[in-house]
């Protein structure tokens, strides 16, 4: 079964957030585990998921792009599903940074969805009710969080100067 994204936004403890952060990062460390490099993995399910996004990318040396590309995301994730200390906000950036290039946010906010079924796809049996769970919810808090700063970014909410 593959994550999708629910239309709902469930309210949690404190207790719950943190059984949540584990079980994200729990489910990354296990991936690392097994997987050397995750970038193959992710990309490819990407464009298959999602052919319009391979053109985004050239086909000779963007490989250290991808990689990087993903790094950043897996720390804002990570932050994100944790403290949010600070990481969290490259979605934001990125949010706005990638309308610039013309990706639609639509497939901006897939690419979490997209790296969420590749490690479900990694970790076979190990990837359990408990992580598809907190998957869930993280997927959902991501997207408004996305919806959010696109809010934010519209010309009538800016600050006028």
């Amino acid at each position: 079964m593959l994550l999708r994204k629910s239309g709902t936004y469930p309210v949690h403890t404190a207790a719950e957030m943190t059984a949540s952060t584990n079980l994200i990062q729990h489910s990354f460390e296990l991936a690392a585990a097994r997987c050397e490099d995750l970038t193959p993995l992710v990309y490819h399910r990407l464009f298959r998921e999602h052919p319009e996004a391979s053109s985004m990318f050239r086909s000779d040396g963007s490989e250290p792009v991808k990689g990087s590309m993903l790094a950043l995301t897996i720390d804002a994730i990570l932050d994100f599903a944790g403290e949010r200390s600070g990481s969290f906000r490259m979605i934001s950036c990125e949010v706005q940074s990638h309308d610039a290039y013309g990706t639609p946010r639509e497939l901006f906010g897939e690419f979490f969805g997209v790296i969420a079924n590749t490690l479900r796809e990694i970790l076979g049996p190990d990837w359990s009710p408990e992580m598809d769970a907190a998957w869930r919810r993280l997927l959902v808090e991501i997207d408004l969080f996305v919806a959010q700063s696109e809010v934010l970014l519209q010309p009538d909410t800016l600050p006028s100067s």
